[in-house]
């Protein structure tokens, strides 16, 4: 199994993927004057705005969702796996991924809000919507659709089950083993699949405003304990940080493990981690109650920033300071950098719990295991979310008997599966499901880019209001020659 996951990854992320995500951030950046600068400001403002309603949530609901599915298992044992295979300058190609993707979240953002619609009094949108709305190809739409649910629903969903089960393991012990037909399984994790199992299954029956109120209060709470533990680490070795950070830039262009190595661990793990591009934002996005489709596109936006330049930094700076990681080319058998023991999972949370524990005894271990399982948590709770709304998208055009129920079940059995599996097959299975859905999404923008510039019309409309100082945004699509945005048309009418 764990064969057949590499290959078919190889294939989904290929140079032409990491390309494509680099690429699209620079074109995005370039065409919007790099908003992600020019609005950051305006950006954390944005924040209060909107309002929770009856059919939608506020913007900060929608960003809190947003990073619940952004900020995960990929700002902590991500990280750790960038370095272990692309050393430590693939953590500045996180960065440089997540400043261009900045601009091409705002505009999949905007897309989703642009050509959202209200479905059975709920406000739903994303790239399925806009891509059957704004390309006119529904065939595509459904495409995107099928994928999503396939990978939030059954992919994703195991790598952020596993980071749960196995920090808890490293933290508190196996605890004992019983034989299964899943293989053999630790006590620790079979306990944390099924209190994850219980927990998720009750929250996710009650629907989108549980959701949203559950993120909205865990995920600020969650991010901002990590950032300050973390800074704590960095103030406690601040003489360390002038050559750590010359470490990250000078690996960058020299890579011990390869340019190849360092760009594309760099890229992948800074896209599954960030979200940019990949099509997962716009779903959260285009639930939110705005007066403007550019003002929730810039809130997701400023999303990768919290993500990658906050939360991943925080855990690269940890791990590289404490010095616990290893480096090895990817298929190598020798290691370049070993500073961990050489059994040591790259792909599991051990390299961070490592660098905490060592600074904190007797509490590192147990506060990354407890972080995960918050971060972890509501990332799978986003997913649901996301698969849930294609769900519904498909639903307009088949008839599925409880098909919700299903989709509940489903993942209900994927994160029960990744809890008690190991961690290398599943971050496999999770870059295959996060390659499949950035190829699809990044190459429909790109699309919509050269059909009209949806994205851009709106961000342009939106600049033109905010500087003559209007008190109240307005958003007139077909003044702005965009068609099919059926929700805002009726708004104006």
């Amino acid at each position: 199994m764990q064969e057949i996951v590499n290959v078919v990854g190889s294939w989904v992320w290929s140079y032409w993927l990491i390309g494509l995500c680099l690429g699209a951030g620079l074109l995005f950046s370039f065409l919007t004057r790099f908003l992600q600068v020019r609005h950051f400001r305006h950006m954390i403002q944005l924040l209060r705005s909107g309002k929770e309603s009856e059919r939608g949530i506020s913007s900060f609901q929608a960003l809190a969702v947003s990073l619940s599915g952004r900020v995960g298992t990929g700002n902590i044992a991500g990280v750790a796996a960038a370095i272990g295979f692309g050393g430590p300058g693939a953590v500045f190609w996180m960065w440089v991924v997540a400043f261009f993707g900045a601009a091409t979240a705002y505009v999949e953002a905007a897309l989703g809000q642009i050509y959202k619609e209200v479905d059975e009094g709920q406000l739903r949108g994303g790239p399925a919507f806009y891509i059957e709305k704004a390309m006119g190809q529904r065939w595509y739409g459904c495409a995107f659709a099928i994928t999503t649910i396939f990978a939030t629903g059954l992919l994703l969903p195991t790598v952020q089950a596993n980071a749960i089960s196995t920090s808890a393991e490293i933290a508190f012990g196996t605890n004992g083993s019983i034989y299964t037909f899943l293989g053999t399984i630790s006590h620790t994790k079979l306990i944390a699949a099924l209190v994850v199992v219980a927990i998720f299954g009750f929250i996710i029956f009650g629907g989108v405003k549980r959701i949203a109120h559950v993120t909205q209060v865990i995920v600020p709470f969650m991010a901002l304990a990590y950032i300050v533990l973390a800074i704590g680490i960095i103030l406690m070795n601040l003489s360390a940080l002038p050559g750590i950070i010359g470490m990250i830039i000078g690996d960058a262009f020299t890579p011990m493990a390869g340019v190849g190595a360092a760009i594309g661990w760099g890229v992948k793990r800074g896209v599954y981690s960030n979200e940019a591009g990949q099509g997962t934002g716009p779903h959260a996005a285009a639930a939110a109650e705005v007066e403007h489709p550019a003002q929730q596109g810039l809130v997701q936006a400023f999303s990768v920033y919290v993500d990658t330049l906050f939360v991943c930094t925080a855990t690269a700076f940890m791990i590289l300071i404490t010095g616990a990681y290893n480096v090895r080319a990817e298929g190598a058998t020798a290691f370049i950098v070993q500073n961990m023991p050489a059994a040591t999972d790259p792909n599991s949370s051990a390299f961070t719990q490592h660098a905490l524990e060592s600074m904190f005894p007797g509490f590192g271990n147990v506060f990354v295991a407890c972080a995960l399982f918050f971060f972890a948590f509501t990332t799978v709770l986003a997913y649901y979310y996301i698969a849930e709304t294609n769900v519904a998208y498909l639903r307009r055009f088949f008839t599925f008997p409880a098909e919700m129920v299903v989709l509940k079940l489903l993942m209900i059995g994927a994160v029960f599966y990744g809890a008690v599996r190991t961690a290398s097959l599943a971050w496999g299975l999770g870059d295959i499901g996060v390659g499949l859905m950035a190829w699809l999404n990044i190459v429909a923008i790109l699309i919509l880019f050269f059909m009209g510039k949806p994205a851009l019309k709106a961000l342009t409309d939106y600049e033109r209001q905010k500087k003559e100082g209007v008190e109240n945004y307005t958003f007139d699509p077909e003044a702005l020659g965009i068609k099919n945005a059926d929700f805002w048309k009726n708004q104006n009418t």
